[in-house]
């Protein structure tokens, strides 16, 4: 399935998208997709049984747009270790973003007066369907719904200004998700899919998730060893190389531009940008 939040009729909704992405089957008993993910995989296979009309929607929206936590990885692709001049991390470098970033598809990205170097990053983002706590690495298919998408975009010289990069990473705008929660049984590796970015038609990252150094069930396994993980939880598992820090010149988003996060089965993220 493909759980999305939709404009119908001027009101946010979840729903599942038909294929194309053009129509949608409103869950109209659930009053947002958290509520959804927290009812469970009984809530989940009724809803597929009783999956009948698609309509028209007017707008797609963040798929979700509270999420009860927000975790996001550094330093996860060995091809972006490795343009960065840094060694592969032996632990998982977390830190957060806050949910005052998130937009959704099609939304404007506004880059601030507070920095001079905004960057991209495409990401492919876990979402929790089942939560716990201390869950076992081979355990992790049992708590993933499903994945999407998210473009970290950072202010690097915010980011960098001390050794703690949440701020950097939680501007207004600075989180675009969707443009839905893809579920795992229509993903058959999670860690064999082709990811891009691209700004204007011009491809700047170009990869594969089979780059990343922590895998799903070794994220989901150290997190839950510090916290527990709930329904709706989003972990974005890092991006890979060709990021703006690490080009010769180094290239930061300009107002004015259009980027496209591009991952394997899961669709297209394309966000605008203006200057504050």
């Amino acid at each position: 399935m493909r759980l999305a939040t939709v404009l119908l009729n001027d009101t946010p909704t979840p729903g599942l998208l038909f294929h194309d992405d053009t129509k949608v089957f409103p869950l109209r008993d659930f009053p947002d997709t958290l509520a959804f993910l927290t009812a469970g995989p009984k809530a989940w296979a009724d809803v597929l049984i009783h999956t009948s009309v698609f309509v028209p929607f007017e707008k797609l929206l963040a798929p979700i747009a509270r999420p009860p936590k927000f975790l996001c990885i550094g330093l996860n692709y060995r091809d972006h270790a490795i343009e960065s001049n840094m060694a592969l991390p032996k632990t998982p470098v977390v830190f957060t973003k806050f949910e005052n970033c998130i937009v959704g598809p099609g939304d404007t990205v506004i880059l601030p007066k507070a920095s001079a170097q905004p960057d991209y990053e495409a990401e492919l983002a876990i979402v929790i369907g089942v939560g716990g706590r201390n869950i076992p690495a081979d355990d992790w298919q049992r708590h993933v719904f499903g994945y999407t998408i998210v473009n970290d975009v950072s202010a690097r010289d915010i980011q960098l200004a001390t050794s703690q990069w949440s701020l950097g990473k939680s501007f207004d705008t600075f989180g675009p998700i969707g443009p839905a929660i893809v579920s795992l049984d229509e993903l058959s590796d999670p860690h064999k899919l082709a990811i891009k970015l691209s700004i204007d038609g011009e491809y700047l990252q170009d990869s594969n998730t089979d780059e990343l150094v922590f895998k799903t069930g070794e994220l989901i396994a150290y997190l839950s060893s510090i916290m527990t993980l709930t329904p709706g939880d989003i972990i974005s598992t890092g991006t890979p190389a060709g990021v703006g820090l690490g080009r010769k010149p180094q290239r930061w988003i300009q107002p004015g531009e259009t980027m496209t996060v591009e991952i394997e089965g899961i669709g297209k993220l394309t966000n605008p940008t203006a200057a504050e």
